[in-house]
């Protein structure tokens, strides 16, 4: 199947990819932040399916390095949030136009870089679980950009546990989301393969972050990540509004 990407733009994707990936293994959240607005800028075909379905290896990597940690309780009403946002996010998704579908996903990324940098604090339970689970399934399935909300939850957490916590939510809510995609006509054989050319800048992504994660886990690379996701996203508004 013809995917219609040059050298560069292959050799570009995984370059962001492996820098997300990188960081999301080393702080528990950021490919999709970092990704997304830059995917959507080189090429929008990598979002949202391939770049979901692609994430989801490298949190299945990550909940294996630190299983041990999760928060068992906490993973049960964050999925029960989950599968509701996910539903309003497909249905959303598919009553957007695909060229409104660029400052879908700016708004998106700048809705995540609002909540990481509020500095707001949310007790861990039931119900901010499930709340956070539901904008996390709704903007996860829109824009391959939902850690923002879970992790707001899990911020004061221990890295290991927010790390391992966020990455079992995550494998479970991206099964659904890519279901919805399919269900909806958003996901078939061809994202199916960009997602899988996708997969080696993740794996190189979380090899890197074995390395770096005890350095970054609560350093300054959380500041590079929401600034390099807000100027991204400005920068996808600009070039809607010039078009």
């Amino acid at each position: 199947m013809e995917l219609g990407l040059s050298y560069w733009d292959i050799f570009l994707a995984e370059g962001i990819v492996i820098l997300g990936s990188a960081v999301q293994g080393s702080i528990g959240i950021g490919l999709g932040p970092m990704a997304v607005p830059l995917l959507v800028l080189l090429n929008p075909v990598f979002v949202p399916g391939p770049l979901l379905l692609a994430a989801m290896l490298l949190t299945i990597l990550m909940f294996g390095r630190e299983r041990s940690s999760v928060d068992l309780k906490g993973f049960k009403w964050a999925i029960a949030g989950r599968v509701l946002g996910t539903a309003a996010g497909a249905f959303v998704l598919s009553l957007i136009p695909v060229d409104h579908l660029s400052l879908t996903f700016a708004g998106m990324v700048i809705l995540a870089v609002l909540i990481n940098a509020s500095g707001i604090r949310f007790r861990i339970a039931a119900w901010s679980l499930m709340t956070a689970g539901t904008l996390s399934g709704f903007m996860g399935t829109i824009s391959a950009i939902g850690g923002a909300p879970m992790a707001l939850i899990y911020q004061d957490q221990a890295g290991p546990r927010l790390r391992s916590t966020l990455s079992a939510i995550f494998i479970i809510g991206t099964v659904l989301a890519v279901v919805a995609l399919i269900i909806i006509g958003k996901f078939a054989l061809r994202e199916l393969l960009l997602a899988v050319m996708l997969m080696p800048g993740i794996v190189i992504g979380f090899v890197i972050s074995n390395y770096t994660k005890k350095i970054l886990d609560r350093g300054y690379i959380k500041i590079a990540v929401l600034t390099v996701s807000a100027i991204s996203a400005l920068i996808l508004i600009i070039r809607y509004l010039s078009d």
